[in-house]
């Protein structure tokens, strides 16, 4: 099993190196005869998430606690395809589980894009409230109509920061034009387009070479995403615009989920929600030490001018358009807890 240090006593680099022990291939499990129900994870997360260390772990909780009735093989960093593909296998029942960010799972669950409206929340004391409380709530709602659903509290994929190469972005103006890879999420095209930017949607598993072709000028990004894909190699400037906030979702097939017995049922939700909460005490850690580590990598650091962007996505009627697209009674679980948009 991947050892990692408990939330108080967590280091960024034990982190790091516990989820890069996780092999290419399925985690080590029992055979498959032993079980009683043996179902599949998957991930397009890079192994440097600390998301796939404690998914891993909690898998093996999992099988600790069941007795080895319940097998969940674990297949990480896009090992059974792109983020849309997984999407898609969780749908059918190809893969049991899945673990995806609230973006990309905006695809499909439209009302899920809700967490990711540009420059709405300003900090964490916000966030997970908010996801623990009535918007979480509500966005597991509107993943249930979809077929699928939310097994576990949602995880954190961090506040999303913009990267460049040529040069800062510090106010929209710097925008203009600007060719930006964003997430196959249509919320994050709308916003860089009311911007000025020239959004291109393409899966993590391909940007590297995206920005390395200089197929786009930048992208958008937390800094653990920024961190593990190593994108500090072929960029250089990081504006803290903290634009985004985006989960982490860990979907089930609902079948799947409604065969298993109701104590496995609990074993499954316990352990995942633990991993979460883990996996969120990670990510604050990581973020309180990944700015000095990817300043030694030659990035650059800028301050944005956040009202500036707020100001100017209002006066394009960004806000005015995804408050009807989504509905009042959604957009009113958002602005409770952040505010008017407007």
């Amino acid at each position: 099993m991947i050892k990692i240090n408990p939330p108080g006593g967590l280091s960024r680099r034990a982190v790091l190196a516990s989820a890069a022990a996780i092999p290419l291939f399925a985690i080590r499990t029992r055979p498959a005869e032993a079980a009683e129900f043996t179902y599949k994870l998957a991930t397009g997360q890079s192994l440097a998430q600390p998301i796939n260390a404690r998914l891993e772990q909690a898998v093996g909780r999992i099988r600790e606690a069941s007795g080895g009735r319940l097998e969940i093989r674990f297949f990480p960093a896009s090992q059974l395809g792109s983020d849309t593909d997984l999407l898609t296998q969780v749908r059918t029942g190809g893969i049991e589980f899945l673990n995806i960010s609230g973006s990309v799972l905006s695809t499909v669950v439209p009302g899920a894009a809700i967490t990711n409206v540009g420059f709405a929340f300003a900090g964490y004391d916000q966030v997970w409230p908010a996801m623990d409380g009535d918007l979480g709530k509500t966005v597991r709602t509107q993943i249930e109509k979809t077929g699928i659903i939310a097994v576990s509290k949602a995880a954190d994929n961090s506040f999303r920061q913009i990267t460049s190469a040529a040069r800062p972005v510090k106010t929209p103006a710097d925008l203009q034009g600007y060719h930006i890879r964003v997430p196959v999420s249509p919320i994050f095209t709308s916003l860089f387009k009311a911007l000025g930017a020239s959004p291109t949607s393409i899966n993590f598993n391909e940007l590297y070479t995206a920005l390395q072709t200089h197929l786009v000028d930048g992208q958008e990004n937390g800094l653990v995403a920024i961190d593990a894909g190593k994108l500090y190699e072929v960029q250089k400037y990081v504006s803290e615009t903290n634009h985004i906030w985006d989960p982490f979702w860990l979907l089930g097939n609902r079948r799947a989920f409604a065969n298993l017995p109701d104590d496995l049922k609990a074993i499954v939700q316990r352990e995942f929600d633990r991993a979460s909460l883990e996996q969120r005490a990670d990510v604050a850690s990581l973020n309180a030490s990944l700015k000095e580590k990817l300043t030694g990598k030659g990035l650059v650091f800028a301050e944005a001018d956040r009202p500036a962007f707020r100001d100017a996505l209002a006066k394009a009627g960004f806000y005015d358009e995804w408050r009807g697209k989504f509905g009042a009674e959604v957009w009113a679980s958002l602005e409770t807890v952040v505010g008017k948009l407007s």
